[in-house]
């Protein structure tokens, strides 16, 4: 039987679209938990980490009823004539958003913590705009965070299975990633290939969080005196 390479092909497609959107939305998030001394602060924070002690298969649920043609956000998505977003591509993307939303905001939120109020306040005295201090000061300064950030959020989506199966279900082409082919092979009793695609998430794991400490051990012994 010949490989089948579109779930491997879809689920980089998943990860890239999803980790991208998740730094720009992720980002003013972090940035307002960094600096944020509002008495709801703690709220926001415990509902953005709500992913992490989750069962998959409980958001992916209350997902699926929200998206639902009678849900809140499947009638708004449906009166703009989007749609309903269950087994759908977009479906996954906004599902794997909220999975791994925590994935991206806490480390970044711990960069824009660690930096403290000096360099901004620094640029500020040069009369940097607020967009130029972000983008000149902050961004290269929390580059570790950034990087751990995009780099978590891309490998916590490729190794996704209950909500995107809950939500996608296993359309091949459209919603079978990689996660919910190797359950359907191993259903299947096709363990070759399921062997197959599970080593290969191994050793992709493997490397991703290697070159993570590989990288951000570079950057901080580049940035001590």
């Amino acid at each position: 039987m010949a490989f089948d390479w579109q779930p491997v092909w879809l689920t980089l497609k998943l990860a890239g679209v999803t980790t991208l959107l998740l730094l720009i939305i992720g980002t003013p998030i972090a940035w307002w938990l960094a600096h944020t001394r509002t008495w709801y602060k703690q709220a926001v924070a415990a509902v953005v980490a709500l992913p992490l002690v989750l069962p998959p298969t409980v958001l992916g649920f209350y997902l699926l009823i929200m998206l639902a043609p009678d849900g809140p956000v499947g009638r708004l998505t449906q009166t703009l004539g989007l749609g309903t977003l269950p087994f759908t591509f977009e479906g996954l993307v906004f599902a794997s958003m909220l999975y791994s939303l925590p994935f991206v905001v806490q480390p970044l939120q711990n960069a824009f913590e660690a930096l403290g109020p000096r360099p901004v306040e620094v640029a500020a005295t040069l009369r940097a705009s607020p967009w130029d201090r972000f983008m000149t000061v902050v961004i290269p300064l929390a580059r570790p965070g950034f990087l751990t950030a995009a780099v978590l959020s891309f490998a916590h989506t490729v190794g996704e299975f209950g909500v995107v199966l809950m939500i996608g279900g296993n359309i091949p082409g459209e919603t079978r990633v990689l996660s919910v082919a190797i359950y359907d092979l191993v259903e299947t009793l096709e363990y070759g290939q399921a062997h197959l695609l599970a080593a290969g998430m191994l050793a992709f794991s493997f490397l991703v969080l290697m070159s993570v400490y590989l990288v951000n051990g570079r950057l901080t012994r580049s940035h001590q005196p």
